[in-house]
């Protein structure tokens, strides 16, 4: 079994990115969503970890947390929100013909998510923009609207109440203009 190499710094920033099995396009739909934003109030109950950004796409999402001071255990937030997930939306994510690879059935594991998820330690200040620039960016790259804001699901609308983003933040007319990530 592979031993893939994790950064494991307590009480850091993390940015993440988990995707659907198959990249299945069920994320953005309203059971979904219930259930996933259910699941991480669920886990954060218990394991606490501050959101700062957050968007969500049809197959993928891309997050940036910060643990608590001494913790490091993102690992065991993800198990817990994608099991989550996992066993109330499986029934009716899966439909006929999607093919469960046999090493999945073994493991008990569903056609709901990728095994894995992908995560980088936000190093510095100036890493933290970039990251979060591209997470509000990406539902423009990738084709689902003209402007960040355009996009319901996702924490720019947080952001930009806050100042953080100017409501222009992404398109044309932006001061800032796309962003460097």
């Amino acid at each position: 079994m592979p031993n893939y190499r994790r950064d494991r710094t307590p009480g850091a920033t993390y940015f993440f990115t988990v995707v659907t099995y198959q990249r299945r396009p069920w994320l953005c739909h309203p059971s979904a969503r219930r259930v996933l934003r259910e699941a991480v109030r669920k886990v954060q109950a218990s394991r606490p970890f501050r959101i700062d950004a957050w968007v969500l796409l049809p197959d993928h999402l891309h997050c940036i947390w910060t643990l608590p001071e001494g913790d490091c255990d993102y690992s065991v937030r993800w198990s817990l929100i994608k099991d989550h997930a996992s066993r109330c939306l499986s029934a009716v994510l899966v439909p006929e013909g999607v093919r469960l690879w046999e090493s999945r059935r073994r493991r008990g594991e569903t056609a709901v998510w990728q095994r894995r998820f992908w995560e980088h330690r936000i190093r510095n200040g100036a890493d933290f923009i970039a990251y979060c620039d591209y997470i509000h960016y990406n539902p423009v790259k990738h084709g689902l609207c003209r402007c960040p804001t355009d996009w319901p699901w996702s924490t720019i609308h947080r952001l930009v109440s806050t100042g953080y983003y100017p409501p222009d933040w992404g398109s044309a007319e932006s001061p800032r203009g796309e962003p460097a990530a």
